[in-house]
């Protein structure tokens, strides 16, 4: 009997330099590697922002998007597959919010409120020098989605209407009221995702 599937949604960003470019060619290729892992195909890219860092102010500013995809696996076994690919971009323990080559951060999965004990390959990158992420459990929604406009920008270009499990708002209204708060310049639209050239192109 085949798998069923459910949604979910990745938040993605970055905001250092690799060998593969800029942080927008990192992210370009974590969209294209996240749909090439067995039991992950890639629906929709949002288009990518430049957002003003969080937490740690002296740092570059991010790039970020959120991708929809549909998936066979179970979260853990999905959030393994997103430490993996961090590890893969090159990501080694940082600073706490500070700069990164590359953060996957699990938003939503299905119509699931999640709290889950963490299997070693599920666990942060940070998790050996932060004792607080050591023990943090997988928490679906992400714990801080309804108050990061660097993420709830994007994914309101995807869902706009998705009413997350345990919330009472969509992510559009939770959207517009976070952008009241923190002034919607915080997140700037550059570009919109071509799926012939697997990248996102800026207007006109």
């Amino acid at each position: 009997m085949a798998a069923r599937r459910k949604r979910a949604y990745v938040g993605l960003g970055a905001n250092l330099p690799t060998g593969r470019g800029g942080p927008e060619a990192t992210l370009g290729w974590a969209v294209a590697a996240l749909g090439a892992r067995d039991g992950i195909r890639v629906r929709a890219v949002s288009p990518l922002y430049a957002t003003a860092p969080w937490g740690v102010a002296d740092q570059p500013e991010f790039r970020n998007a959120v991708v929809a995809i549909d998936v066979t696996i179970e979260p853990l076994a999905l959030l393994g597959v997103l430490k993996a690919l961090e590890r893969e971009a090159g990501r080694v323990d940082g600073e706490r919010w500070g700069p990164r080559i590359l953060d996957l951060d699990l938003l939503v999965y299905g119509r699931q409120r999640l709290a889950l004990e963490r299997t070693p390959e599920a666990r942060s990158l940070d998790a050996d020098t932060d004792p607080s992420k050591a023990a943090r459990l997988l928490e679906v929604p992400h714990r801080d989605l309804g108050d990061r406009l660097f993420v709830l920008a994007p994914l309101a270009d995807l869902a706009a209407g998705l009413v997350p499990p345990g919330w009472h708002q969509t992510i559009a209204t939770r959207l517009r009221a976070v952008a009241a708060r923190d002034g919607r310049a915080g997140a700037r639209r550059l570009g919109t995702w071509d799926d012939a050239v697997g990248r996102w192109v800026s207007p006109g």
